[in-house]
């Protein structure tokens, strides 16, 4: 019950790493704000598993590279449970393409709902937890964003971005008691690996130390942990969930 009483927004729940965060911190007995883009059937069984543990549940569809849609969802957020004290920066796509034949689009799509919602959703619940003085944000990144992939120029820029912005946030919102801190997932199995034919997995598994791929389980329980007081004392930090590819 370490997160007891505490309200967090988590975007892209409605399924993968998302959806296993959500149910995590409700497990610790959070109450969960879900937020989704498209797929509104998987955004309500997720609704409808946190609530058979016995926390509150809030749908909220909402494009959260958009900073009006992302503002109205915070509002309505504090206007439905009267803070935000968790947010977690999960929302994520790939477009992936050889730089030559990356058009601008798929460029610019990635950037915006890798990176700029994470600007978008840090600056509209700063506010309000500065006011509290209290407030825990946690980014997933990835291991992409650490050492770069080939085909995938947009997706690693986006990913090493989210980094910085989580070292200049912990910095920026650390005198008020709030800190910010991104997991660096590798290779995890959701939707993103599910197109992976089986010799591709098995030459990823054999650069794991762990040789598997990890589960949405792995990155939520790190996360969930960086959500609560136990982690009072770190910010800033990079976490790695990867089964030691980087080391």
């Amino acid at each position: 019950m370490f997160l007891s009483g505490k309200v967090a927004i988590v975007t892209g729940a409605s399924r993968g790493i998302g959806k296993a965060i959500a149910l995590a911190m409700a497990g610790a007995q959070a109450d969960i704000v879900i937020n989704y883009a498209g797929r509104a059937d998987a955004a309500e069984e997720t609704a409808e598993a946190v609530r058979k543990i016995g926390r509150r549940a809030l749908v909220y569809q909402a494009d959260v590279s958009d900073t009006r849609q992302v503002q109205q969802m915070v509002d309505t957020v504090i206007a439905e449970f009267g803070k935000v004290d968790i947010l977690v920066n999960n929302a994520g796509i790939t477009r992936d393409n050889l730089i030559l034949r990356m058009k601008e689009e798929d460029w610019d799509t990635v950037m915006a709902v890798n990176l700029k919602s994470a600007f978008n959703t840090i600056k509209a619940v700063a506010r309000p937890m500065v006011k509290a003085r209290y407030g825990r944000i946690i980014n997933v990144s990835s291991v992409v964003g650490l050492y770069g992939n080939p085909g995938q120029a947009n997706y690693a820029a986006a990913k090493a971005g989210l980094i910085g912005l989580t070292k200049s946030m912990a910095k920026e919102l650390g005198p008020r008691n709030i800190t910010v801190n991104a997991v660096a997932p590798g290779f995890i199995m959701t939707d993103m690996t599910e197109h992976l034919t089986p010799e591709a997995k098995e030459r990823l598994t054999s650069s794991i130390a762990l040789n598997r791929l990890g589960t949405p389980e792995d990155v939520a329980g790190v996360v969930a942990f960086l959500a609560s007081d136990f982690c009072s004392y770190i910010t800033g930090q990079v976490i790695g969930v990867d089964g030691g590819i980087v080391m």
